[in-house]
This record gives C-alpha cells, structure tokens and sequence, in this order.
C-alpha cells in the first residue's frame, strides 16, 4: 500500500485547494522542487502531481515547475491536469513522468484514453473525481451525468495502470477518505484504485492496513501532511509493519 504525498501546483507554488475552490487555495510551499525534494528525503515512494491551471485551461500552466522537480528528484512522479492529447502524453513520459494522468478526457473521449493506454501501458492514470456521486471534469467545474464505476468501466482492458478516485466533497476538508465509496469502485473493475480526498489523520493510515482495503493501490495525502496533522515518518513507519 503506497502513500502518496501530493504536490498541486497553481501560479507555480504548492497549494491546497478547498472542495476543489481555486478561490480558497492555501499556498504552503513557493518552491515545488524543494517540496518534492523533501518528501523524497522523508521516505515517500511516489509523488503525486496536479497542474491545478493546467486543468482549468485544457493544458500545461505550471510546466516549468514540473521540470524543476523532475530534475530534483529521483522517485517516481505522477502528473495530472490538462493533459488531453496523445503529444502531450508522449512528451511527458519522454521528460521523465512515470505516469500521466487523465481526467477530463476521459469523459470527454474515452477512445483517445484506450489508445493511449495501449501505446504507453502501464503508464496512463485514469482520474476519475466525483461530486455527489458524478463525475467531474474541467478542473471539478462541470459534472458530468456518469457515475465512477460507469467511467471506469470504460477502460476495463485497456492497459490502464492505475485509477485515481476522489471525492470532491471531502477533498481539502480532513474529514477522512470516502472509503465505502472507494472500495465499492476497487470492487468494479480490475484496474488498480487510489483513493484521494480528506485524507485526515493516523486513522486513514489505520484504514489503508485494514485488510478489507488492501486490495487498493494506495491513498494520497495532501493537506494533513503540509498540516503536519500527519507525522510521515510515523505514517510510513506504520504502513511498513502493518499497523498504525
């Protein structure tokens, strides 16, 4: 079970955002590469990045950040956010991204997921955010009328390597992972799932050892991290024996 420190990345610093608001965005580091550094340093496995601008605007706003911390770090690094062409995909895995993750397009055009899953597999994500049950796309500012499961459906086969679930209406708040929600999608598909989203406290950490939610891939932590409302040589530490 893998924790996910995450880096968001909006006007080129590391931000929480609020249920998703680009309006209540908490800036808590200006220099993303020594934030990646850092949680390298701390024992992290994997980081986990969104382009929050990029997300918005249907491409890269914060790519000089990214390459910062591509060069600063030697863990593998995940990247969301606006990311919705078969270039874009291919020029982020030639510039060292271990995987790419989709979103919006995945609603917008499945098929182009599909094929990029078959070009690049094992290294496209599938980003699947719901608000009140339905997709979400546009940066979590249109919903859509599909619900997760149906979504990830859609890519049952198709050398995706990873499905990241989150819920919108926890997301940034610490009341803890949705974790029925989560499991119930983890039980749907074949596809590994990540659940993201309030990740709040040890008693998360508790949940991701519960042997009821070790068929997820892992959970990402985001703002109880920055908060230090979660000790990450504590967490890690737990994760590795088993219990917390």
């Amino acid at each position: 079970m893998i924790l996910f420190p995450a880096i968001d990345l909006k006007d080129g610093e590391c931000v929480r955002l609020k249920l998703g608001d680009m309006d209540q965005a908490t800036v808590y580091n200006t220099d993303p590469a020594a934030q990646a550094l850092a949680f390298e340093n701390e024992g992290f496995e994997y980081l986990h990045m969104v382009d929050l601008d990029g997300a918005f605007a249907g491409e890269s706003r914060n790519g000089g950040a990214v390459d910062a911390i591509l060069k600063a770090v030697n863990f593998p690094v995940q990247l969301g956010g606006g990311i919705r062409r078969l270039d874009q995909i291919e020029a982020w895995l030639e510039k060292g991204l271990a995987r790419v993750i989709l979103g919006t397009i995945a609603v917008r055009d499945p098929d182009l997921v599909r094929e990029a899953g078959r070009l690049f597999p094992g290294q496209v994500a599938v980003g699947i955010d719901a608000k009140g049950g339905k997709v979400a796309v546009e940066g979590w500012a249109e919903t859509s009328e599909l619900t997760a499961i149906d979504l990830a459906l859609k890519f049952e086969d198709a050398g995706i390597a990873t499905i990241i679930y989150t819920d919108i209406d926890r997301d940034g708040i610490l009341t803890g992972i949705n974790w029925p929600s989560t499991l119930e999608l983890a039980k749907a598909v074949n596809i590994p799932v990540i659940a993201s989203g309030g990740l709040a406290s040890m008693d998360d950490i508790d949940q991701m050892i519960d042997p009821k939610h070790v068929i997820l891939e892992g959970a990402i932590s985001g703002r109880a991290l920055y908060d230090g409302r979660i000790n990450a040589k504590d967490a890690l530490a737990a994760l590795r024996a088993g219990k917390a």
